[in-house]
């Protein structure tokens, strides 16, 4: 399933989940970690585990949970207490290597046993850039990493914290500063090179919609795919803008046409441009993700 939008929804709230579940975005993600008080653990745990189950049939919306960080003592009761719901997959925050993705796979093939769901089935999503050591370990990735994890985002506001920084984002010109376009950088190069989908980072001024629009355009130039949003009306700008129009559709049909037009050929000439198989590779690339974007609504 194409995953453009995630929405975080707080997981000791039945009213946001509820109104979660009617929201544009294509998956939620109910959280037990920053939204959720210390003292509201268990109320979350278990509104979430019933949201689970009363909601089997993600068709439309797949239904993801963020636990606490593995070195915390609340992420295996977060674990142990939303499996019986059988989430679509785990969002790990705060990770500082591939160890901890590794170490969460283990710890979710016994509970799918325990909960008797097919091996494998939830995935991960992990926040790879909250920690000022996981900016020096995204090699890890490479060497050893779970089929379990099929995407990767990255976190600036967490990082900032971890670097000490007052800010994260250059006060001229308001994009983020050196640290946190090197997060980004890993981020994406490392998904990519694992082929899973790489997701950009929460938009936090929610009021400013055509802000996001802008971020989030130049998140799929770059090679980002998805978005994570924290309030509702910024899902439909996120779906928008990761779907390709209907122009950028038709201007890859005709690269494809005229590679196939012209077989044996590795470079051919378009309104003007040269193209060559990076150009077909790009186009081919466009076309299956608008396949799988129709296919899904």
């Amino acid at each position: 399933m194409i995953i453009r939008s995630l929405l975080f929804v707080p997981g000791d709230s039945e009213k946001k989940m509820a109104k979660g579940g009617e929201n544009a975005a294509d998956a939620l993600i109910l959280d037990l970690e920053d939204s959720v008080s210390d003292d509201r653990q268990d109320v979350a745990r278990e509104l979430t585990c019933k949201y689970l189950q009363d909601n089997p049939d993600r068709s439309r919306q797949q239904l993801w949970v963020r636990i606490n960080p593995l070195d915390s003592p609340l992420s295996l009761p977060d674990l142990a207490a939303v499996m019986p719901g059988a989430p679509d997959g785990i969002v790990l925050p705060k990770v500082y290597s591939s160890d901890e993705v590794n170490k969460l796979d283990n710890y979710l093939s016994i509970l799918e046993v325990r909960e008797g769901l097919p091996q494998g089935s939830t995935k991960i999503l992990c926040v790879a850039t909250e920690t000022a050591a996981s900016l020096l370990t995204f090699h890890t990735y490479l060497e050893n990493t779970t089929d379990r994890l099929v995407a990767m985002t990255w976190g600036g506001e967490d990082l900032a914290a971890s670097l000490h920084a007052s800010d994260n984002r250059h006060p001229d010109t308001g994009e983020y500063d050196h640290p946190f376009q090197l997060a980004r950088t890993l981020c994406l190069s490392t998904s990519r090179a694992l082929d899973i989908q790489p997701v950009g980072v929460v938009y936090t001024n929610f009021r400013d919609l055509d802000g996001l629009r802008e971020e989030c355009l130049r998140d799929r130039r770059s090679g980002f795919f998805g978005k994570i949003a924290i309030h509702p009306a910024q899902s439909e700008v996120i779906n928008e803008a990761f779907t390709p129009t209907e122009a950028e559709i038709g201007h890859a049909r005709r690269v494809v046409d005229i590679f196939e037009q012209n077989p044996g050929l590795g470079t051919v000439g378009l309104d003007g441009m040269m193209l060559d198989m990076p150009h077909l590779k790009q186009a081919r690339n466009l076309l299956a993700l608008a396949d799988q974007i129709n296919n899904r609504s």
